[in-house]
């Protein structure tokens, strides 16, 4: 929680990690400077890209007292401006759940690895990056919570799945292993309000802990304030519920 009698000093840098594959891929952390120890928050950038939100969001959670980080899924694609690199990937049908999952798990080892970490770290992310939150939920070792806003595709048909996505992420419920937190808007369409509810079913179902926000007048998108999308009170809501919840589950 901050407060204004805090003494307040960070660092954001852009760093080099091993991912998927051996490959180098950069990542952008920014964290609080000072002995600590830390919690973590590793972010999954959404559909558009490593781009400007995300490094803005990273930065924030930084000022809240987590180390925060957010790894480049498209370093692949190479360099450009985060919506080329994004139209890139999108023309070549996106990039695979397995190469995210383990781009993602190296991050988490990182995090974890500093010596001023709690080794308490969770995951967020929006659009596809909250789908992947579910995967990595289930499949990630090392975290202690996971964050998905307005995550679409977390239910697929049997149709929906392809050599890159050949997992629906709703099927691996029973292996998801944090509290989970959802962000939703009930005007959004990707994903809608019936496969929410089939999510927090399958969640119930399971007995997991988590807990989901529904936010009237809102739909995709609704906390990015650079978009028409952005919808203020559901996105004020949201930030608090994300610091609550991170403080309940990270302490």
């Amino acid at each position: 929680m901050y407060t204004t009698d805090q003494y307040e000093s960070m660092i954001a840098e852009t760093i080099s990690l091993t991912g998927a594959n051996g490959d180098t891929i950069r990542a952008y952390i920014a964290r609080p400077l000072g002995n600590g120890p830390f919690p973590a928050v590793v972010l999954i950038h959404h559909i558009p890209g490593w781009d400007e939100w995300n490094r803005e969001a990273t930065r924030r959670f930084a000022h809240h007292g987590y180390i925060a980080i957010c790894p480049n899924l498209y370093e692949r694609y190479g360099h450009g401006t985060p919506e080329d690199v994004a139209a890139q990937v999108r023309s070549d049908g996106g990039v695979a759940d397995a190469q995210v999952m383990a781009d993602v798990q190296a991050a988490v080892d990182f995090v974890n690895s500093l010596p001023n970490s709690t080794a308490r770290t969770a995951v967020f992310g929006t659009c596809s990056g909250g789908r992947h939150v579910m995967l990595a939920a289930a499949q990630v070792n090392g975290l202690a919570a996971g964050i998905d806003c307005w995550g679409g595709r977390v239910v697929m048909s049997d149709e929906d799945l392809n050599e890159k996505m050949p997992v629906a992420p709703i099927s691996l419920t029973e292996e998801v292993a944090c509290p989970i937190l959802g962000l939703f808007g009930n005007d959004d369409q990707s994903p809608p309000a019936d496969q929410v509810d089939t999510h927090e079913q399958a969640l119930k179902a399971a007995g997991k802990e988590y807990e989901f926000h529904r936010y009237d007048d809102a739909g995709h998108g609704f906390m990015y304030y650079h978009a028409p999308m952005y919808r203020q009170a559901a996105a004020v809501d949201g930030w608090a519920k994300i610091w609550d919840f991170l403080g309940r589950r990270l302490g």
